[in-house]
């Protein structure tokens, strides 16, 4: 069976990477691009430089209110994948939820599956999602994705512990058609034991000196002294350092301000935005990172080629996916399509698929702990 892809909120392409390359051993399953959305001009020319050149009109630029979601605008799909907006539900500001402008956002990809009914959907957001809304937005959000016709199977996935080399954790909800046949299963994680670390992201191989995107940041004296005193996985808050040197900052002190990588761990988490001290600080090198060096915490290869200015390149690699984590959550649903068995785990935010007469969800969510190397089909 080949999927058709269809994406809404695309951002460059971390998903359609990883889903374009999930490779289960049959060309009989697999999944190519149909169509996809994002509204930032910048974003939409890194996907179709790099997902679909030969077919650049399949990328739709514009806001996705606006997108006319039906048949008579977009083609055909077999499976839709939606990493809805974060903003509003990161732990990370004031945690809107479906107050803010962001929040609302989902019901696009809700109204997509509606509209197409496909086979499955793949659907990603921040870990604040489960608590945004005094915990009232992912129960909101996980009942309208299964009144519209799926089985969903939420779980935070920790990438650091599937080979990315960051610790990025996400919430992925995996929707299966009611009608079809299936059960989904997280994949069982793969470096649970030993993570990747920095340093081997960004020295293994080297980075080419042609690599695009892997422009030195211009750095001012000032911060360069004050990296200096900045040992491996330090910050400007707990680092000794003169006083002259030290940050004002009254109230909380965030610690991913000028912080050093520790070469002997994933990273911390790659963000978007940010003003000084927010670009993630090399452990050796009294610098901040490339956007290239960015791109490699996040799994895209180097021949993946980022559009636009510096900035608007860094809120691309900060808003992405990891494509390797990607894959291989694709992949185990072409496994689970396939009836391949694979290393699996409970999902562990459980959620009862049951529908009462009201039409109502029946069910609540629940943390469970992990078991490891369960066999899924």
């Amino acid at each position: 069976m080949v999927y058709r892809l269809g994406e809404l909120f695309s951002g460059p392409g971390g998903l359609a990477w990883g889903a374009m390359h999930a490779d289960i051993g049959s060309d009989e399953f697999r999944i190519v691009h149909a169509w996809a959305n994002d509204y930032d001009e910048s974003t939409c020319e890194t996907y179709r430089h790099n997902i679909c050149p030969d077919e650049p009109d399949t990328v739709i630029c514009g806001d996705v209110r606006q997108l006319d979601i039906s048949r008579r605008t977009l083609t055909d799909i077999d499976a839709l994948a939606f990493g809805f907006p974060c903003n509003d539900f990161s732990t990370v500001g004031e945690q809107k939820g479906f107050d803010g402008s962001y929040g609302p956002l989902y019901t696009y990809g809700v109204k997509a599956l509606r509209v197409f009914q496909p086979q499955w959907f793949l659907a990603e957001n921040v870990s604040g999602l489960s608590s945004a809304n005094e915990g009232g937005a992912f129960p909101k959000i996980l009942a309208d994705m299964r009144a519209a016709g799926y089985r969903v199977y939420p779980h935070l996935y920790k990438f650091e512990e599937y080979g990315v080399p960051q610790a990025r954790h996400r919430i992925i909800i995996i929707g299966i058609r009611e009608d079809l046949p299936y059960e989904f299963f997280p994949p069982s994680p793969t470096t649970a034991d030993g993570p990747k670390t920095s340093l081997e992201a960004l020295t293994i191989p080297p980075i080419p000196k042609n690599a695009a995107n892997n422009e030195l940041p211009k750095m001012t004296e000032r911060v360069k002294e004050r990296l200096k005193y900045i040992k491996p996985g330090q910050n400007a808050f707990n680092a000794d350092m003169p006083e002259e040197l030290r940050l004002k900052v009254k109230g909380a002190k965030i610690s991913q301000i000028y912080r050093r990588l520790d070469p002997d761990k994933p990273s911390y988490t790659v963000t978007g935005s940010g003003g000084g001290g927010t670009h993630i600080y090399h452990y050796k090198e009294n610098r901040a990172l490339t956007n290239r060096e960015r791109a490699r915490l996040q799994t895209f290869p180097d021949k993946f080629v980022f559009m636009g200015a510096k900035e608007n390149v860094r809120r691309q690699i900060g808003m992405a996916v990891p494509q390797h984590g990607a894959r291989l959550i694709f992949e185990a649903v072409l496994k689970t399509f396939a009836g391949i068995e694979y290393d699996s785990v409970p999902c562990n935010i459980r959620f009862d698929n049951t529908v009462k007469e009201s039409g109502t969800i029946r069910g609540r969510l629940v943390s469970k702990k992990i078991q490891p190397n369960r066999i899924g089909a």
